[in-house]
């Protein structure tokens, strides 16, 4: 019988592999060229500076994570924290950044299987996204196993080409000055950060976590760990292996880089890694997408219908449905992906500020007691530093392409008539 509670299940191990598993993703194979144009062999020295306000999110995240664990928390935590209003424009700002990170995901995999075998472009993007959100119907276990099946795929592949590039690298490449000066490496700082995003994902799924409280935090610690070592290997091995100008004027670092490894293979390698990588991460994506329309359904913003459990697998499967439906709907969006990257970015970094301010609040005036891993004051200066950055990141994206932002402020004023004409009576309720 159904109690009304989706079935716990995922353990730690899972939660690395979904929190890591959404931050390696896509951006690996294509953000080291531009990196390099920008800041030469400074771009390891971008990596480290982009990773801290990915560190300051998390602590954010991973404070809130062992306070109040909750599916859908990106969207929970400003609604109770902050006010309901803020909490629904977060979440429904997130059904866009949903459906063009499916998209892009989808797009970028049709696009490295084309050279080994000829397919239809939409109908393969429809096929894919379809068979992820039924495997997420079915069950949260099958969805971590898999999960966890493709990460370790991939660490295999990765751990492959920065031991196979370390015996042909020339190391001495990394203590040349490339010459573009500390303003290269703080530009570069804006491409860098896109490699973690996606590092908070284990948290959207708090009410189907073991022994949530004591995991998420853990998770969320040990998933941006390995996210920055994997990356910091494979940046390095790449620049000692093709030197920093001829990687900031390669189209495909990876394979370039995999060509003196592995001579004519590379291009197969590369394509094989992607496509896991990119199946990991569009797993991952509809976990969390799905998660949140039910989290919506159940706070009373979306149709009730929509938190219904399956009876037997205890997932919110209408909520999948939906999910899945919204994002097949990305098929009608414009094909770039500087627009699609953008249109995922800009909501993603205002769900981040929401989610810090509610840290913030919650460090200070959660009335039930419960302990998190940071003080008030810890909490206060790591939020409010993770906010200014994030807003400057922000305002940096209206620069690259004012579409995506326009498309942002359209749905968002879409999503206010929807909460004036529909919603009803949703309070601040703390968790108790």
């Amino acid at each position: 019988m159904n109690d009304g509670r989706k079935k716990s299940g995922l353990g730690l191990m899972s939660l690395v592999a979904l929190g890591a598993g959404s931050a390696i993703g896509v951006s690996i194979f294509s953000v080291l060229g531009p990196a390099a144009r920008v800041a030469g062999t400074g771009l390891l020295l971008s990596l480290v500076l982009a990773s801290c306000p990915m560190a300051l999110f998390a602590l954010c995240y991973a404070d809130l994570g062992r306070r109040y664990p909750v599916s859908g928390a990106s969207y929970e935590w400003p609604r109770r924290y902050l006010h309901p209003a803020i909490g629904f424009s977060v979440a429904w700002m997130r059904i866009v950044a949903n459906i063009g990170a499916m998209i892009v995901l989808a797009s970028v995999l049709v696009g490295y299987l084309s050279p080994y075998v000829k397919l239809p472009h939409s109908l393969t993007i429809f096929v894919v996204i379809s068979s992820i959100f039924a495997i997420n119907s079915v069950g949260v276990r099958i969805s971590g196993y898999i999960q966890t099946i493709l990460m370790v795929l991939l660490l295999v592949v990765l751990f492959a080409f920065t031991i196979g590039g370390s015996t042909v690298a020339n190391w001495n490449t990394l203590a040349v000055t490339s010459g573009h000066g500390p303003m290269g490496v703080l530009a570069a700082v804006a491409i860098m950060v896109s490699l973690f995003m996606g590092i908070e994902a284990p948290v959207e799924l708090g009410d189907e976590i073991r022994d949530a409280r004591h995991t998420i935090p853990k998770a969320i610690v040990i998933s941006i760990l390995l996210t920055a070592i994997v990356y910091g290997a494979v940046a390095s091995t790449t620049l000692a292996l093709i030197g920093p100008e001829d990687l900031g004027r390669s189209q495909a670092p990876l394979a370039d880089a995999s060509a003196r490894i592995w001579g004519h293979f590379a291009g197969a390698v590369i394509a094989g890694v992607a496509v896991i990588s990119l199946l990991k991460s569009m797993n991952a994506t509809a976990m969390v997408f799905s998660r949140m329309i039910f989290a919506m359904s159940r706070g009373g913003v979306l149709p009730v219908y929509l938190s219904h459990l399956h009876p037997r697998y205890g997932t919110p499967y209408r909520a999948t449905v939906v999910a899945a439906l919204l994002s097949l709907s990305g098929l009608l969006l414009p094909g770039s992906l500087v627009f699609l990257l953008l249109a995922v970015n800009v909501p993603t970094l205002l769900k981040y500020m929401a989610c810090c301010a509610s840290a913030i609040r919650a460090s200070r005036m959660d009335p039930t007691g419960a302990d998190g891993l940071l003080s008030p004051s810890s909490v206060l200066v790591a939020g409010v530093s993770a906010i200014i950055m994030a807003s400057a990141m922000v305002v940096f994206s209206v620069w690259e392409d004012w579409r995506p932002v326009a498309l942002v402020g359209a749905w968002l004023i879409g999503g206010a008539v929807w909460y004036r004409l529909f919603v009803r009576d949703v309070r601040m309720n703390y968790p108790g």
